[in-house]
C-alpha cells in the first residue's frame, strides 16, 4: 500500500520526560464482544473482506497513511483475519480462545512502533478482544522502584491501569542492564506474573532497538514463548523520509522548494551514514521540519520588519532555512 503520511512523521514517538506515564484513550464506541480468537492456521496473505467491513476500511485507511512500513501493515490485516474469523468460528459453535497477542515491536527511534501499537489498540477495542483500547505507554523509571517491594506495586499499578488495554514498554531491555541485585528483574517478573494472573485481560508489547530486545530475550529464557509476534520496524529510506518531510510541511501549511529538498536530502544522507548515534528516522525529521520554520519565520521578520510578506512567502520553506 503506498501511503502517505506517517504518523511516525507526526512526532507521536518522542520520548516523554522520565517518570511521566502518558494514557491514550480510543472513544469509539465499542463494536459487540466476539469469542476471542482461536490459533491461526498460516497464511501471510492480506486478507479481503467485503465492503460490509467499516473497519476494515478504517483500518486501511489509517495504515495507507503511513510511509513504507508494509510488513507491519501486513501483520495488522493477519490479525484482523485472524479475529473476524474466530467471530465466525464461534457463531459456527467451534471452538475459539488461546491465542496470545503480547508483542516484540523493535526498531530505531521514529520508525512508528507507538503509532502502530495505537492502531492495534483500536483493533483489539473494536473487535471485542480488549474492553477498553487504551494505550499506557511507560519506559523504566516508570516501573522500577527505590526498594524492595515498591517496584513490584508500581509495576502491578500500571497492569491495573493497562487492564483493558496496551501496555507499551519502551526500551524494556533497560529493565536488565542493572545486574542481579537490580529492582529491573523484580519488574519483569511480576510482568511475567501479571500475564498469567491476567490473560487475555490485557496486551503487552516491548518496544525497543533491535539487537538489544533480542538479547533481553536471549537472557531471560521464559520470555521468548510469551511473545508470539515480533515484528521488525525498518529505518525508513531517504525518499521515504522526503516524503514524510513533505507531508509533515504539508500539515502544517508549508511547502519545500526543490532546492530545499536537495538541501535536506543532503542532511538525512549524512545523518544516516556518518552520525556516530542511532538514526531517529522520522523524528529527525520532524525536528529538521521545526528548525526550518523557526528559521523562516526569522528571516521574514528580518527581510519585511512590519509588512506581510504574502501568503505564498509564509508557506515557503527555502534552502536557507535548512542550514547545517
Amino acid at each position: 500500500m503506498n501511503g502517505h503520511v506517517a504518523a511516525a512523521s507526526s512526532g507521536r514517538e518522542e520520548r516523554r520526560p522520565s517518570r511521566q506515564i502518558n494514557i491514550v484513550l480510543n472513544n469509539q464506541a465499542p463494536a459487540p464482544v466476539s469469542g476471542l480468537p482461536a490459533d491461526s492456521a498460516g497464511g501471510t496473505a492480506a486478507p479481503k473482506p467485503g465492503s460490509h467491513s467499516g473497519l476494515f476500511q478504517e483500518l486501511s485507511r489509517e495504515l495507507d497513511a503511513l510511509v513504507g512500513l508494509d510488513n507491519i501493515k501486513e501483520l495488522v490485516f493477519e490479525i484482523y483475519a485472524l479475529l473476524q474469523v474466530a467471530q465466525m468460528r464461534s457463531e459456527a459453535g467451534l471452538a475459539t480462545g488461546g491465542q496470545a497477542y503480547h508483542m516484540v515491536f523493535k526498531g530505531n527511534p521514529g520508525t512508528g512502533k507507538t503509532t502502530v501499537a495505537r492502531i492495534v489498540a483500536k483493533l483489539f477495542q473494536r473487535m471485542g478482544v480488549l474492553s477498553k483500547g487504551h494505550l499506557i505507554e511507560v519506559e523504566r523509571a516508570d516501573l522500577v522502584g527505590e526498594y524492595i517491594g515498591h517496584t513490584a506495586q508500581k509495576t502491578r499499578d500500571l497492569v491495573k491501569k493497562a487492564l483493558g488495554g496496551i501496555l507499551f514498554i519502551d526500551e524494556a531491555y533497560s529493565l536488565a542492564r542493572g545486574g542481579d541485585k537490580d529492582f529491573g528483574k523484580e519488574a519483569i517478573d511480576t510482568l511475567v506474573k501479571s500475564m498469567e494472573d491476567h490473560r487475555s485481560q490485557f496486551v503487552l508489547i516491548l518496544a525497543g532497538y533491535s539487537g538489544e530486545i533480542d538479547y533481553f530475550l536471549m537472557s531471560n529464557p521464559g520470555l521468548p514463548s510469551r511473545f508470539p509476534i515480533q515484528v521488525e520496524f525498518p529505518d525508513y529510506t531517504i525518499d521515504q523520509l522526503l516524503q514524510i518531510a513533505e507531508l509533515m510541511a504539508k500539515d502544517r501549511d508549508y511547502i519545500l522548494m526543490p532546492q530545499a529538498i536537495l538541501r535536506l536530502k543532503q542532511h538525512l544522507l549524512m545523518e544516516k551514514t556518518e552520525s556516530l548515534h542511532a538514526f531517529s528516522n522520522a523524528r529527525y525529521v520532524r525536528n529538521s521540519i521545526e528548525k526550518a520554520v523557526r528559521a523562516q519565520a526569522v528571516r521574514l521578520l528580518n527581510r519585511y520588519e512590519s509588512t506581510s510578506p504574502g501568503k505564498q512567502e509564509l508557506m515557503t520553506l527555502r534552502t536557507e532555512d535548512f542550514k547545517g
